[in-house]
């Protein structure tokens, strides 16, 4: 599928896209390579082929889940303008 100047200047138009008369052909030429690659990977032939989530197919190293800090929940509520119970009070915002 080749896209026409016109089929440009509309897309253009559609896209916001300020193009002047000198900026057409190029970017016709562009949009029409960008259009053949997609016609020629659609035309490869991916039966029988497992979709992959990654190239690599590696899974992710993770560290182990253990705490790093003591509980500091006491130093940060003292700080806190209002606290009951161990939970921070805040305005009630919807009535």
């Amino acid at each position: 599928m080749a896209l026409e100047r016109s089929e440009v200047e509309k897309i253009a138009h559609l896209a916001r896209l300020g193009l002047n008369d000198a900026d057409l052909p190029r970017t016709t030429e562009t949009l029409n390579n960008i259009l053949g690659l997609i016609d020629r990977m659609q035309a490869v032939d991916t039966q029988g082929v497992e979709p992959l989530a990654h190239p690599l197919e590696t899974s992710q190293r993770l560290r182990a889940d253990e705490v790093t800090e003591g509980n500091q929940r006491d130093a940060y509520q003292a700080i806190a303008p209002a606290v009951e119970d161990g939970l921070y009070l805040v305005p009630r915002v919807i009535e």
